[in-house]
């Protein structure tokens, strides 16, 4: 693995990866099982799923300002330390929640308790994620190196991909063995377990410069609209595959734990080597052009899975989708943090309005599949998806990119 970079790797990176990879496995244990579990204590109501995730995606980009102003006094690197805790409480509301749902959330006994454990986990979401992504991807823009950022981000996400091949497969099985409560307890532990690299993170001097309401000033501003845009369709398209796809796995298979689990892992296995692959290209150029070709595949890819009604469509369709995502993900991820390493001590900053712009895209798309499913079956919200990837495309806009700079 050392041959494939270019020189030495940094101490940070390997700090920053392997904390990422321990996050990653809770991460993928229910990545597809969260919005099931939800859409099951909703009663199968689709609605009340997006509710919920609609809330907790316009939560975070109102306080993210204030914020990261926060992250001022407490550093980059305590803050990735404590923001565990909160991912873990995170996963300790849905642990009581299971423990107290009976049926659904609408059985009078249970209630209120349910919707306390549901704010709560709004409220320490939002204050994970707060504590969480822009430090990480600050990190991530500091620590890998312009030679050997394609095939970093690779590795990342290759390995990203070879958990998800085994994860859901375990996890789908200790559902159906024993319960959610005793897949959340794994997570929790998990979770807690990636203090350990996070302390050997080196400390990085980054200060927030922007005031709250000059945060929101430059976030409208007409020098970095088309590369919100791109930000805003990675978010619209993201959330698609986050809330819908999972639960369309879900009701398709008849509500099998395993067989949900044993095809997620089919699919993603079949594009880790590929990944890697597709890192040395995108650092030996033609990043943009990878990104122009690969959204119009990724795109194609949203508009197939409309039309499966089999488990066997769903595996096709899917290795296709993620397969194809590599060529617009990797460049994508690589321009990303390329261009936020370029904006020197500004980085945190880029940062800020990369995660609002994810988060705002992910609230429209939510808000369009509310006013369709009354209309039509969830599937049609892949159209949407499809066009929201192509957004993408902004982000290789030179001039955009140029004006963009803080």
């Amino acid at each position: 693995m050392i041959k494939y970079f270019k020189g030495r790797i940094s101490q940070g990176f390997v700090a920053i990866y392997s904390g990422r990879m321990i996050l990653r496995i809770a991460g993928s244990l229910l990545g597809i099982f969260l919005p099931i579990f939800l859409y099951e204590i909703f009663g199968f109501e689709l609605k009340y799923v997006i509710y919920y995730y609609l809330i907790n995606y316009i939560l975070y980009p109102l306080i993210i300002g204030w914020g990261a102003q926060y992250l001022n006094k407490i550093g980059l690197r305590r803050s990735l330390q404590i923001n565990l805790f909160f991912g873990a409480l995170f996963y300790v509301c849905f642990y009581f929640l299971d423990k107290i749902v009976v049926n659904t959330w609408l059985d009078p006994q249970v209630t209120d308790k349910v919707i306390i454990l549901l704010i709560l986990s709004l409220i320490v979401n939002t204050l994970w994620r707060t504590l969480y992504w822009t430090p990480l991807h600050t990190d991530i823009a500091k620590f890998t190196s312009k030679t050997n950022r394609g095939k970093q981000l690779s590795v990342m996400e290759a390995t990203t991909v070879l958990l998800g091949a085994i994860m859901p497969l375990i996890a789908g099985w200790v559902i159906s063995q024993y319960s959610y409560d005793v897949l959340f307890f794994i997570a929790i532990l998990v979770y807690l377990f990636a203090l350990m690299p996070f302390l050997h993170l080196p400390r990085t001097r980054e200060r927030f410069g922007w005031s709250y309401l000059e945060t929101w000033k430059e976030f409208f501003s007409k020098e970095r609209r088309r590369v919100v845009l791109a930000y805003m369709g990675d978010g619209a398209e993201g959330v698609v595959g986050i809330v819908i796809w999972p639960i369309f796995m879900f009701e398709l298979l008849n509500g099998n734990y395993v067989e949900v689990g044993l095809l997620s892992s089919l699919i993603v296995l079949a594009t880790m080597m590929l990944q890697l692959i597709v890192g040395r290209f995108t650092d030996s150029g033609g990043k943009r052009r990878m990104l122009h070709i690969g959204s119009i595949l990724y795109a194609i890819g949203w508009i197939v899975k409309i039309f499966i009604i089999t488990a066997f469509q769903i595996f096709i369709a899917s290795t296709y989708h993620s397969l194809v995502r590599i060529f617009s993900r990797t460049p994508f991820d690589a321009l990303t943090y390329e261009k936020a390493a370029d904006q020197g001590h500004f980085v945190d900053e880029f940062t800020v309005i990369h995660e609002i712009a994810i988060s705002l895209g992910r609230v429209v798309m939510l808000l369009l599949v509310l006013l369709l499913i009354p209309f039509f079956s969830m599937q049609w919200t892949f159209l949407i998806a499809a066009m929201a990837s192509l957004l993408m495309n902004f982000l290789t806009d030179e001039e955009a990119i140029e004006k963009s700079r803080v």
